[in-house]
Formats: C-alpha cells, structure tokens, sequence
C-alpha cells in the first residue's frame, strides 16, 4: 500500500466534529472538503437556523433590506451532516467524546468553533426594551424598535455601538451613546486616532457621551451615575464580547485570563486531537512576539484553513495572520491591519479632519499596523507591506499622494 492510499484510507475513515456553526465552523467544514478531507464532518450549531454570517446583522437585516445572511453553502453536496438547535454542553477528550443536549457525539478529531459571546450590562437581566446585537434572533426582534423609531440609547462606543447607531440613524431615530471612557474605540485604538473619530457622531446627528456610567436601567430610561435622566424606548448594549467557552469547565482543555482557548500556532489545544479556530482562541504569533486574540471577521475566514491542513497532515500549516477587519459608520469605511501595540512610532498621511486619512504603525521603521478611513488603497498596499515586512521611508509614508507600496526604503 502506497503512503497516498494509506493516507486516504485514514481520511476516509476519521470523524471530524465542529462545534460553531459560525463562520469559522463552516469555513473548517469547506476548508476540509476543499483540501480532500474524506472522512465523516459533522458542524454543531446552537441556534435552529441556518448557518449564517454575522456582519450583515448590523447592516441589512437590521434594516431589513435582507431577511437573513445564511451562508451560500450546499452542505448537503459538501457531505456535511448538520445538527443545528443542539447545545453542547462538555467535552471529555480523553474518551473522545462530546457530550450534548441530545446525548454524547464520538469524535476522532474535535474542532472548537464557538465564537464569541456579547458582554450583559449588569443589573439589565429581565428589563424589557435592553438589547445585544450577536445573533439573528437579536437583529430580528431589533428591527421592529428601528422601524417605530424610538429613542434609543447605545451603551458602549465600539464597533458594534458606532455600526448600530449607524442603521438606527439611517432609520430615523433618535441616538445617544453612551461611553465610560472619555473617547469612542478606547480599547481598541489610541487616542489620537479616535478623536477625530467623536465628530463623526455629532455629524449624523447622534449624541456622545463619554465619561458616561449607566448607574441603572428602568422602562424607558437609562440613568447615569450623575443622575442624568436618558429617554430610551429601547436600550442597546454593546461594550464588548468574551470567548464563549464556560463550557469547556472541567475539560481540562487550557484557557487563558480572557476565557480564550489557548491554541499553538498550529490552531492546536493542549488538548489532543482537538483544535480551535476564530474568536474562542488566541494563538501565537511570530510576527508581533505575543499571543493575540483576534475577534474579527477575516480571522475566523482565514484560520479553518490552517486547521484543515492540519487536520489531513500532509503539508502542515503554521497560523500567523497580518490581523484584519474593517467596519461602516457614519457614512465612512474604516479598515485596520497589523498590531500597534509595539510600535514606536505613527505617521499620519491627510488630514484626520477630512473624509480620508490613513494611520501608518512602525517599529524599526518597518510597518506594523495601520488604519485607513476611506483609502481602501492604502489598506490594500499597505498589508502586503507588513506581511513582506518592509522598512518604510517616514517622509514619504506622509505623503498622502505617494502610493504606500512607493515609500518603502529596502
């Protein structure tokens, strides 16, 4: 028997679970029928519906310009066998086994797909009119308070607040967003990035207000720890969101501070014959010389690749993306690649008061990161940059005119 054959016969026989029916779990689905996986794939979902994608919901179903974003995916011809409205509930890797609400699934390979869970406003739990914005249940019973127009409060001025207050805008309401820290995007960017940043909500005719704390929802109200009074006929929360792994308790599956699978650069766990992909893991990277944990889009596209290959063996793959996503508001397209957080030194190039500029991140003077509001180009040329990791020309780099790839300096 040749090497080829024993390795399809392997194949053929292996039984592949995937926990998330998110786009990280359907990707490893397709990924592992693409590379010529052979064996038994079987995608887990928690929710009854149909595999969907979750950027739209704050975009077109929200406003009801789509009914849903389910994935275009035959799974069917794919040979995917879905179990959807089935909740896992453990998994005991040593058995190889998961255990689910409707009895335990044996599995030969296991890979974790779970995603992300929004963050609850405490003291909100059974208040009527509070929202999250993370399923299409949650777009769906959103979409009628849009269409009534109430006021709205948004807590939490990150992408998912900017991105709401964005279609509530568009449908005529009334906005006011709320922020504990003293900018919009606090965690995610510096301060001099974002300030430009809190003109934008004044200009679509929404209310910010940082150093704002909610002290307490009521029907109706929001009030804030100084006693200010907020109308609110409905109530979005969006300050930010956490591996959904709670359920991995007792697995001995190892988690890191943030509740994140702890993969390797392989997309593998410290567990055997089990992998984790997207927003549940943070993996190493070479790149940056620290473990990220990336809750975006074009992670959870690019990494079930990584773990398919690594799953058939045959050409083994090492995960360490140039990090990517992107986001609509206010009228605007932002896009972020790389990693800032060592960097020494920012660039800008156009001025951050106009409708487009771009932030450039060097350490050493190669390019690390950068954020382009409303200059695809730049983010196009520009990740290929950090991913060749190019020295870059600083005077040219601010030159908004000159083409990105034209500032290098090696």
């Amino acid at each position: 028997m040749s090497e080829q054959t024993a390795q399809e016969g392997t194949s053929q026989g292996r039984r592949v679970v995937v926990v998330g029916a998110g786009v990280a779990g359907v990707q490893t689905a397709v990924a592992l029928r693409e590379q010529g996986f052979r064996g038994t794939v079987t995608l887990i979902g928690a929710e009854p519906h149909q595999p969907y994608d979750r950027p739209p919901l704050s975009k077109a179903v929200l406003l009801g310009k789509a009914e849903d974003s389910a994935f275009d995916v035959d799974f069917e011809s794919l040979g995917v066998e879905l179990r959807l409205g089935c909740e896992v509930l453990g998994v005991r890797p040593a058995a190889h086994e998961l255990d689910t609400e409707a009895g335990p699934v044996p599995y030969d390979v296991l890979v974790l797909a779970t995603g992300a869970e929004p963050i609850t406003l405490p003291g909100t739990e059974g208040v009527p009119g509070v929202h999250l914005l993370r399923t299409l249940d949650d777009a769906e019973r959103l979409r009628p308070v849009l269409a009534r127009q109430h006021e709205i409060v948004v807590v939490g001025a990150g992408w998912i607040g900017a991105e709401f207050a964005t279609a509530a805008r568009e449908a005529g309401c009334a906005v006011t967003v709320v922020e504990a820290a003293d900018r919009p995007l606090a965690g995610a960017l510096p301060a001099e990035t974002t300030a430009p940043m809190a003109a934008w909500y004044s200009e679509a005719g929404a209310g910010l207000r940082t150093h704002a704390r909610v002290e307490r929802v009521e029907p109706g109200a929001v009030v804030l720890t100084d006693g200010t009074r907020l109308p609110a006929g409905a109530v979005v929360v969006g300050i930010g969101a956490r591996p959904a792994t709670a359920w991995l308790a007792g697995s001995g599956i190892e988690l890191g501070p943030h509740g994140d699978v702890l993969a390797d650069d392989r997309l593998r766990t410290s567990a055997e014959d089990v992998y984790a992909v997207g927003d549940c893991a943070s993996f190493p990277s070479a790149r940056y010389g620290e473990r990220l944990l990336v809750h975006h889009w074009d992670n959870a596209l690019q990494g079930p690749r990584t773990v398919a290959a690594n799953i058939l063996g045959e050409t083994p793959a090492v995960y360490d993306p140039v990090p990517y996503f992107w986001s609509e508001q206010f009228g605007r397209f932002v896009q972020y690649a790389g990693h800032h957080s060592g960097a020494d030194r920012m660039v800008w190039r156009g001025d951050p008061q106009g409708p487009a500029w771009s932030v450039c991140w060097l350490r050493e003077d190669r390019l690390v990161a950068l954020l382009a509001v409303g200059r695809p180009r730049d983010l196009a040329q520009g990740r290929r940059l950090i991913e060749a990791g190019r020295t870059m020309d600083a005077q040219a780099l601010a030159d908004p005119a000159r083409p990105l790839k034209g500032a290098t300096s090696d």
